[in-house]
């Protein structure tokens, strides 16, 4: 698997995302809660992110996600802005893990309105369980390509539902 181990993240610029450019024709626009998670994925991706590619190039990395024709697209380039690779995803792994996120994420916004504290901690854990196993899918997805954490992976793995979210 190409999931870099916790203790085995390696430090410095070369194994990091420094830019994130979601791709204009690719983003649905949706309600502020969306957009919001979208802005803060980014920055928490940027902030902190262990990423590696399986070829050897050293980074840091910029990295471009878009969606053609129902495929996520992962153009990573270096902090140039050169093609070092572009690797495209089938997201029908991802459409159930999805789904149920997005019904989840739609029953917390609602909750958080007016729920007590103990329903909102226990639909935001579902929310967590399904992210876990969304980020589990795009590591096993991008094996031989790409090496993330797992902090990495859940961080992309909300941008990616942010970009497919209908609001």
């Amino acid at each position: 698997m190409s999931e870099i181990e916790p203790d085995a993240i390696p430090h410095g610029p070369s194994k990091k995302l420094i830019g994130i450019e979601l791709d204009e024709n690719s983003i649905r626009r949706n309600n502020s809660n969306v957009e919001h998670e979208r802005k803060v994925a980014i920055y928490d991706l940027l902030d902190e992110n262990a990423f590696a590619l399986a070829s050897g190039h050293d980074g840091p990395y910029r990295l471009k996600l878009a969606m053609i024709d129902e495929r996520l697209v992962f153009q990573v380039m270096d902090e140039t802005g050169a093609d070092l690779m572009t690797h495209v995803l089938a997201l029908s792994p991802f459409r159930r893990v999805m789904r149920d996120y997005f019904t989840v994420c739609d029953s917390y916004y609602e909750a958080i309105k007016t729920a007590p504290p103990s329903r909102i901690q226990a639909i935001d854990m579902g929310r967590r369980g399904l992210h876990d196993e969304g980020s589990r899918i795009l590591i096993e997805r991008l094996d031989g390509k790409i090496a993330l954490d797992t902090g990495t992976a859940r961080r992309l793995f909300t941008l990616i539902c942010a970009l497919r979210s209908k609001g």
